[in-house]
Formats: structure tokens, sequence, C-alpha cells
């Protein structure tokens, strides 16, 4: 069985408790140094083949798959969560074209652990109810369809999250500022450099300042910008309605006095 792991954003107590197992049982594991901290190999066991992604091709990856028999435990440790960013679909298809079995097991993501890092919600009411993950095109830009570029998103508002972008500071304003961009110069934004590693850096600005305060921290790789006004500080503008004392839900009913009341919610086990 190959187990396509996330690792989390870093931290090595932020990997799920089903990827520890995996990494545990693993007899072969291969990671990105670059991407995921050696700590989270902790979650290793003794005596296991590891083997760092960091200057392989797919083709050496799939190789180490094919050089072990069907039935051994390898774990393949992605950064984050495997389904962003992961190039993980063309492994799965190796997998399919070669009868080995594979499973996905599900991290968290940077992007979560950003915003709680920044100590944000990214889906305030009234201010943005939606968050669009998208990157710069950069050399990799044949990989981009056709309108799901920066500029394309930052047409909506919304709440972004740029990923592997930070090498292009000026180009990745623009196309936040750019002629149709719902977003302004004063909108609040949140860099993000190695979100829960030990070095983690959090930078609030704005996007009229986001290409100096990009170059400022000095980081080119593993960080994301969060952008929209679900980042500004204070008081949101309106309350969620789903525990507004006058919004019925099916656990918390409306009364004959017009008031909601709920069903007991306390209890022992």
């Amino acid at each position: 069985m190959i187990s396509f792991v996330g690792a989390g954003p870093g931290a090595e107590d932020l990997i799920t408790l089903r990827g520890a197992n995996r990494l545990a049982s693993a007899a072969v594991v291969v990671w990105a140094s670059s991407l995921v901290p050696e700590a989270v190999l902790g979650h290793c066991g003794p005596g296991v083949e590891v083997h760092d992604s960091a200057t392989m091709t797919l083709e050496d990856v799939v190789a180490v798959y094919a050089s072990q028999p069907p039935d051994t435990p390898i774990v393949r440790l992605h950064s984050g969560d495997p389904s962003l960013y992961g190039a993980l679909t063309e492994q799965m298809a190796w997998c399919d074209a070669n009868g080995r079995e594979w499973e996905i097991v599900p991290g968290v993501s940077s992007l979560a652990a950003a915003a709680a890092s920044a100590r944000k919600e990214l889906t305030v009411p009234a201010l943005s109810q939606s968050v669009v993950i998208t990157r710069l095109a950069g050399r990799t830009a044949a990989s981009m369809p056709d309108g799901e570029g920066v500029a394309a998103y930052a047409a909506h508002g919304g709440t972004l999250a740029v990923f592997l972008s930070a090498a292009r500071p000026d180009e990745l304003q623009a196309e936040l500022l750019g002629p149709d961009s719902a977003f302004r110069q004063e909108t609040p934004a949140v860099i993000v450099v190695r979100a829960s590693w030990p070095d983690e850096q959090v930078v609030p600005t704005t996007v009229g300042r986001l290409a100096e305060t990009l170059r400022s921290t000095g980081a080119t790789m593993t960080t994301l910008v969060l952008v929209g006004e679900s980042l500004a500080d204070g008081a949101p503008p309106r309350r969620t309605h789903l525990y507004a004392p006058d919004y019925t839900t099916a656990y918390r009913l409306r009364s004959s006095s017009g008031s909601t009341r709920g069903r007991p919610s306390a209890r022992r086990r």
C-alpha cells in the first residue's frame, strides 16, 4: 500500500493521528526536506528507509515505489494537504497503471495554519463568504488554465489565499490591484512565512504595501499571502446568524413567545 500522507504545515504535532500512524508503520518514506521539517520524521518507526524527494523527479519517486514488493507499506509524505499543489494526480495515475493499492491521508493545510497564526477567520459575515486558493503562473504558466490568474479572482473580492508567489512581489501586487480588481490600496493583507515552523513570520500589511512588505521578510518560498476585508482588525460589521437569538436551527427551536429555546446540550459520558 502506498499512502499519500499530508504532513501538515510544519509543526510535528499538526500531522493527523492517521498520518502519524502511517509513518509509524511505514517501511519506506519519501519526503521533501525543502518543505517538511525533519522533526515530522520523528513519527517514523525504527529502521525505516527514507528518501529525500527534494532532488528527485517523478520518475525517481515512482522508481522507489516500483522497487518495493506490492505489500510494502510506503508513505509519500507531502507538505500541508496532498490535495493542494501536491503533484498528486500523476502519482495516483502511476499506481493505477501499475496495479498498486494507494490511499490519501489528508493533512492540515498551510492555509489553515496561516489563518490560525494570523488569528483570523477567513469567512466573516458581510465581508467575505468565499475563499479562493490560487497562485501566480510564473515558470509553470502552462499549468494555469485561462481565467484562473490572480487578477481574475481579485475581481471577485472575497478572501484570496495566494500560494507559491512570494518570489515575484511586484507582479503579485500589480495583479491584485488590476483595473478590474475589487481590492484597494488599503485592503488588508497578511503574509505568513513558514506557518507553524519555529521561525514562522506573520506580517500584517495592505495590498498597496504588499510588494515592499514581502521583500522585507526576505522570503521567497514557503510563504502564503492572504488578502481581503475579512483580515481587518476589530469587531465584524454583522454578527453570525447561526448563534443569533432570533435565528432558529434544527437544534434551537422558536417558542410560541417568539424567542428561541435550545435542546439540552450538556451531558456526561
